[in-house]
């Protein structure tokens, strides 16, 4: 039974990367997909590497302003779990790590195999695998070919990504 999913933020609930508040736009179905989910009881989480804290580029006032935006755009998030390192620091929550899926896998008090993460990158990918959960890869034009060849599981968007989340519990597989 799935029990939580996990979004990637920028390229899969919202369009782009963003700095700021005012530029937060939602993917397509990001909004419809959540919803049906909370109407489960399904806990909606979202993994983000923000190395633009680290970058000195953003603070975590902002951020969290940027957060609220989402929030009214797609609906309530259970949890925001942010890796604000950058790449050369070698942290253990920076995707592929899965730092960020075992923080959320804690504070939901749900086991990996309940829980899956969905992205729209290889390494939103990897970072579920790496922590034992099902992964989806919804593709934007900027994930690559092999990041779809590699995924175990495709979906064109949001609303099918949790299609294949409502089948798996319906059927106990998809």
């Amino acid at each position: 039974m799935i029990r939580a999913v996990l979004f990637d933020r920028d390229g899969t609930l919202i369009a782009d990367r963003t700095n700021t508040a005012a530029r937060v736009t939602p993917m397509p179905h990001a909004a419809a997909a959540l919803s049906r989910l909370r109407t489960r009881g399904i806990r909606i989480g979202v993994i983000t590497n923000q190395p633009v804290l680290a970058h000195g580029a953003m603070t975590y006032g902002e951020l969290q302003a940027v957060h609220r935006e989402v929030e009214k755009a797609v609906g309530p998030i259970d949890g925001w779990f942010v890796c604000p390192h950058d790449v050369w620091e070698g942290c253990s929550c920076r995707k592929p790590a899965p730092g960020l899926i075992h923080a959320a896998l804690q504070r939901f008090a749900v086991a990996a195999h309940e829980c899956v993460v969905v992205g729209d990158i290889g390494s939103d990918i990897e970072a579920g695998r790496n922590a034992g959960a099902l992964s989806v890869l919804v593709p934007t034009p900027v994930t690559l070919q092999r990041e779809i060849s590699a995924a175990p599981v495709v979906r064109e968007h949001l609303d099918a990504a949790v299609d294949y989340v409502l089948a798996w519990n319906a059927q106990g597989a998809a």
